[in-house]
């Protein structure tokens, strides 16, 4: 009989800190359902005492789904503790994950304590939160780089304190995989209580080690992952859900297996990228454009001969349809209906699918086929009609030889406003003639332009960031026309700081 892994993901949490990927709570209830029928354990839906929002989305997505864990995360400090109970409320069922850092440098520099303080902090989170939950897991931050003796003292006294779940988490992505496996088995073997607990593995991907070294403490004795949907996470990210699913699925020698249905992985992976505007990279395992994509002569006549000389997974396996619709001018609306259903996302308002259908069909004018990611973008494109501030028109005359103008239109709540610049560049002469319009002190601090998929009649992807009295706002932009991308972006920021004044 294989084991058991229990699939944690943090999506939500670890995932939705990546700058300019934040949801709004109707955002997360759907993303959380996603993972529900994807089949996790564990959805760690929030840091409730952060942020107003975070409450509030751990509150509405303990009420939206049914049967998966709900996870709040907190610091060792009974306020977080408390806030996390209340945030859980609704839950069906709940856990607190609280904990603390454990290695040399947090205990030192991040403390200003001792080994012993720490563990005693650790004890007295633990007891405080099972006051509350029957549920609690405890976090040992930067565990990768804690004295393995240390660390398993601490997990020893958690446990004993009433921890039912122990994340082990590589921080920092530092640790080597043969040293995380290491690491876990050397808790199996010292920790006199570690069966009334299960170990979890938590891997950052700093060094490119997150999926190996998840793997290694899984095969060492780990029976829960924390995982993000595309690896998505702080600074280079976590652990891929899809990574670690598949793995298991091909290796049938390692006799572990999870409650995922793997024909949702990729539905759910660009729901996720839609909605957290964070492009999947092409050559991504799993859910990458080209992760089933065959170039090489050589590789095309293997696959053509017999599809497993190249292909380990069957694209069906992750949900990736071999015979998709393609999508063109002349499709209707029961092709782009089932083209969102295929990516994660079901509109049941007609009125929706009616100005999907619209911006659909001015887009397929423009391009010859309009791809996933396309239809993607295309179903939040309507958000931007309910923005304060809106463009109406923009006309740009540029070329080589010829200074660049910019005429643009605004709509500002109902008002038109419109202005005109020169500039070095279209987009530079744009973005000047929107300033004299808004007139405010905005600094653009990054700006990134990202095609789609490929072909002149692309549309491309405009990511930004715009300073405005000392906040960095986050801005996204699609189009066809990268200068009307670039001033869109620009406008999505100044709504967003529009809306916190």
């Amino acid at each position: 009989m294989s084991d058991r892994l229990y699939i944690f993901d943090t999506t939500l949490r670890d995932g939705e800190q990546v700058p300019g990927c934040q949801l709004n709570t109707i955002e997360k209830i759907q993303v959380a359902k996603a993972l529900e029928q994807l089949g996790v354990d564990v959805i760690e839906a929030g840091f409730p005492i952060s942020s107003p929002g975070d409450f509030n989305s751990v509150i509405e997505i303990s009420k939206a789904v049914t049967w998966p864990v709900i996870c709040a995360l907190t610091r060792a400090v009974e306020k977080d503790i408390d806030v996390a109970v209340e945030a859980l409320q609704y839950a069906k069922h709940k856990r607190i994950h609280t904990g603390i850092g454990t290695s040399d440098s947090h205990i030192k520099y991040k403390f200003n304590s001792t080994r012993e303080e720490i563990i005693e902090r650790a004890v007295a989170a633990v007891k405080y939160a099972r006051r509350f939950v029957d549920d609690v897991e405890f976090y040992a931050e930067d565990a990768g780089r804690t004295e393995n003796e240390y660390l398993a003292r601490v997990v020893e006294a958690v446990i004993k304190a009433g921890a039912t779940v122990v994340n082990i988490p590589d921080t920092t992505g530092y640790c080597l995989p043969g040293e995380f496996g290491s690491k876990i088995r050397y808790l199996m073997e010292h920790v006199d209580c570690i069966d009334r607990a299960i170990i979890s593995t938590h891997c950052h991907n700093d060094l490119g080690m997150a999926t190996a070294n998840t793997l290694e403490g899984v095969l060492n004795g780990a029976r829960q992952v924390e995982v993000t949907i595309n690896g998505i996470g702080e600074r280079a990210g976590n652990t891929s859900l899809e990574e670690i699913a598949m793995i298991l699925k091909c290796h049938k020698g390692i006799n572990v297996d999870t409650n995922i249905n793997t024909q949702k992985i990729f539905s759910t992976s660009r729901l996720v990228s839609s909605l957290m505007n964070m492009p999947v990279q092409p050559n991504k395992a799993i859910v990458g454009r080209n992760a089933f994509a065959h170039s090489s002569g050589i590789h095309q006549d293997g696959v053509l001969k017999n599809v497993q000389t190249y292909e380990i997974i069957d694209p069906k396996d992750v949900g990736i349809d071999d015979n998709s619709i393609v999508l063109t001018a002349r499709s209707g609306r029961a092709a782009l209906k089932h083209r969102l259903h295929v990516n994660g996302v079901d509109v049941s308002d007609e009125s929706k699918i009616d100005k999907i259908y619209e911006k659909f069909l001015q887009l397929a004018d423009q391009k010859k086929e309009v791809n996933d990611a396309d239809v993607l973008m295309l179903a939040g494109a309507d958000t931007a009609d309910q923005h304060a501030v809106r463009l109406d028109f923009l006309q740009v005359t540029t070329g080589k030889g010829v200074k660049s103008v910019a005429s643009i239109g605004l709509d500002i709540s109902g008002q038109k406003f419109e202005a005109a610049s020169s500039g070095n560049g279209p987009v530079d002469a744009a973005i000047k003639a929107l300033k004299k319009i808004i007139m405010k002190q905005m600094t653009l601090k990054e700006f990134t332009i990202q095609a789609i998929s490929k072909g002149s009649d692309d549309v491309g992807k405009v990511h930004m960031q715009v300073e405005y009295e000392g906040s960095i706002y986050y801005g996204f932009g699609a189009n066809t026309d990268i200068v009307t991308a670039s001033i869109e972006a620009y406008i999505d920021c100044i709504n967003k700081f529009k809306r916190t004044k």
